[in-house]
């Protein structure tokens, strides 16, 4: 009895390094590639997060004070705010100041067009994220099926087939699989909850927007 103990208890107490390592060089070569992979997604998400969540914030009442002073003709001051808000609305609406006395037409797509690039900056590597979420499991499936041809060779190839001998290719199998998964779905979170962030910026953007070129069509005093 207490033999069994001890025999389980040392099954139990293997690192994950042992584990890895009894899971061949192939399944080795793909946890490797995963854990790289994981790193790359750790680090695009958090870089992405801290630059999406600077882009959001904007003073409540900077609208109000574009107004202001565009109202009093003071478009060089309306312009020096701009120019101190590190946000995509202020560049959108500096954009917009700086053509000011053109056609409503040319200066909304000035606005647009600078709408577009920050966009596109918010957007910077998440496409890396999104492949890093397919790719990732995909990679562990690879993993599962190299484990199995594995096991099912050691099967044919040796006439006395113990469980130590498929061990490899199962252990290959499964942990791969495990790894792929794990790696893919908190990329998959990580991807979907920087594209709603997103979202809510580009909605301040157009809603900013909007409310900018209102007031170039509001009368003058």
């Amino acid at each position: 009895m207490e033999t069994a103990t001890d025999t389980a208890a040392t099954a139990v107490n293997q690192s994950m390094w042992d584990i890895i390592i009894q899971s061949g060089t192939v399944g080795i070569i793909i946890i490797l590639i995963q854990l790289v992979l994981s790193f790359i997604a750790v680090y695009i998400f958090v870089e992405r997060y801290g630059a999406i969540n600077r882009a959001s914030r904007i003073d409540e009442h900077f609208m109000n004070n574009i107004r202001v002073n565009v109202q009093s003709g003071n478009i060089q001051s309306a312009r020096a705010l701009c120019q101190s808000t590190d946000t995509p609305v202020a560049r959108m609406v500096e954009k917009g100041l700086q053509r000011i006395g053109k056609p409503l037409r040319d200066i909304d797509a000035a606005v647009e067009n600078v709408g577009n690039l920050e966009v596109f900056k918010l957007e910077k590597n998440l496409s890396t994220l999104a492949s890093i979420s397919g790719a990732s499991p995909m990679l562990g499936f690879l993993g599962t099926v190299t484990g199995m041809i594995q096991a099912f060779y050691n099967m044919a190839t040796q006439e006395n087939v113990t469980p130590s001998l498929l061990a490899g290719g199962i252990y290959q199998a499964l942990l791969t699989t495990a790894v792929g998964l794990t790696v893919g779905i908190f990329a998959l979170i990580g991807y979907n909850l920087l594209v709603a962030n997103v979202e809510k910026v580009v909605f301040q953007m157009e809603r900013s927007t909007t409310e900018f070129m209102d007031l170039l069509q509001e009368p003058t005093a």
